[in-house]
């Protein structure tokens, strides 16, 4: 059994309609960002601090968890279930990009890291921030690209 990639396991299971969603969302704040490019910066702002469906996940996930230890500690050992069933899912969702509450997160539009990532890089590209790479106008310089490529995607 092969396990998905990293940076597919969600997408790959969750309904197309919601990712086409998503994506068509994006595009409409390029489109937006392609005639405002002063704001930008502030757009980038707000991207740092966007949680992912990651992050939702291990903080509802703990949550939860630390929730049932506490009832199996002060009501009723019953409660001890919920975190093995939690944990079970987690699991789960970090082999397969799975688990119950997934379906729900992505409905409320909840994007991956990688989602993220594309809309922070194709703002970076409308800024211009990877002009760097190729100032000289013609063949890009193989010298110092590491470094110019590295000050790009850093800003």
């Amino acid at each position: 059994m092969k396990l998905p990639a990293t940076t597919q396991r969600v997408t790959l299971h969750s309904a197309q309609w919601k990712t086409l969603r998503i994506e068509r969302e994006m595009e409409k704040r390029l489109w937006y960002f392609l005639d405002h490019p002063e704001e930008i910066a502030e757009r980038l702002r707000e991207l740092d601090e966007e949680w992912d469906i990651e992050r939702v996940l291990e903080t509802n996930a703990s949550s939860l968890a630390l929730v049932g230890i506490g009832l199996g500690a002060t009501v009723s050992r019953k409660f001890y279930l919920l975190p093995a069933l939690i944990m079970g899912f987690f699991l789960q969702h970090a082999l397969h990009g799975w688990c119950p509450p997934v379906p729900l997160l992505r409905r409320l539009r909840f994007r991956t890291q990688s989602e993220i990532e594309q809309e922070r890089y194709a703002l970076k590209a409308l800024r211009g921030d990877f002009n760097v790479l190729n100032s000289s106008g013609g063949a890009v310089d193989q010298c110092g690209v590491p470094e110019r490529v590295l000050t790009a995607v850093r800003k």
